[in-house]
């Protein structure tokens, strides 16, 4: 286990704000996520994956960090099942399955998240969710110090939400999930075709952590900040994406505060065009 003072968290972040933590842990093995917090159980543990759906809020953390990038990304095939360990990117994870001529992933080829991330929030696009491929869960309660296994159907899923979403001190561990044999070349189209898409809609030039909002149920966020005039709005280093109003960009060296209180005007204009509270979908640290 790999153990780290006063880690720089800029590449843990992808909207890339500046921070770092007085110390971090990177565990390859049960054994030592256990042993994080058991012989280190003292303060706080925060936990992030690939640090694709996180705004830091603060410039320095006194708090302990673990991470899952790099780190804890063994795959195993069976079949049409994989069983991935939590710190693998939704990327590699793709390709992998690719490489099996397995179907299912390729929608997830271009989400920037870790296999952990992705569960957290049941990430997905375009009516497909990964809980639509998950058979089961393996996760560490730091709490009860004990491992658990945990089906599909007991996880609790709704949009960009989950059990874990609603147990934040939960550590996912891995994941078992059921793909379908595929033909490689139509799987590589579909990834390359979803990708595409994506791309043409969505910031890809300035540093960003996806959709910043949960959708309202009969709205587009998009559309909303369209007619509110909000597209290019900027709050210090950080702005409201014209490319699409439901991202925001760092387009010059953003501090997590300068995110937030570009957040909060957003969610104040929203509220009073439409009476709606809409919900931050990124996690806050």
């Amino acid at each position: 286990m790999k153990i780290v003072n006063n880690l720089d968290l800029t590449p843990y972040n992808s909207y890339g704000i500046k921070s770092v933590c007085k110390r971090a842990f990177f565990p390859d093995t049960e054994e030592e996520i256990q042993e994080i917090f058991t012989r280190y159980a003292e303060g706080k543990k925060i936990i992030i994956g690939g640090g694709y759906n996180i705004i830091l809020s603060n410039e320095f953390y006194e708090d302990d960090f673990v991470i899952f990038s790099g780190n804890f990304g063994k795959v195993v095939l069976d079949n049409e099942f994989i069983t991935a360990e939590s710190g693998v990117s939704m990327f590699d994870l793709s390709n992998i399955a690719l490489q099996a001529s397995l179907s299912g992933l390729e929608l997830f080829y271009d989400i920037p998240s870790s296999l952990g991330g992705a569960v957290v929030m049941n990430a997905g696009a375009s009516g497909e969710e990964i809980k639509d491929l998950l058979v089961k869960v393996r996760y560490y309660d730091p709490v009860l110090n004990i491992f658990t296994d945990i089906l599909r159907d007991d996880i609790s899923f709704e949009y960009r939400n989950s059990f874990f979403q609603r147990n934040p001190h939960l550590i996912i561990i891995k994941t078992v999930l059921k793909l379908n044999q595929g033909n490689a070349e139509a799987i590589f189209e579909k990834m390359e075709s979803n990708k595409a898409m994506r791309w043409a809609k969505q910031p890809k030039d300035f540093p960003n952590a996806g959709s910043v909002f949960k959708r309202p149920k009969g709205y587009y966020v998009g559309a909303m900040m369209d007619e509110l005039g909000l597209k290019g709005f900027s709050v210090g280093g950080a702005k409201i994406s014209e490319k699409h109003g439901g991202f925001i960009v760092n387009f010059n060296n953003a501090s997590g505060r300068d995110i937030l209180d570009l957040i909060a005007i957003v969610k104040q204009r929203i509220f009073s065009k439409y009476g709606i509270d809409i919900e931050v979908e990124q996690r806050i640290i």
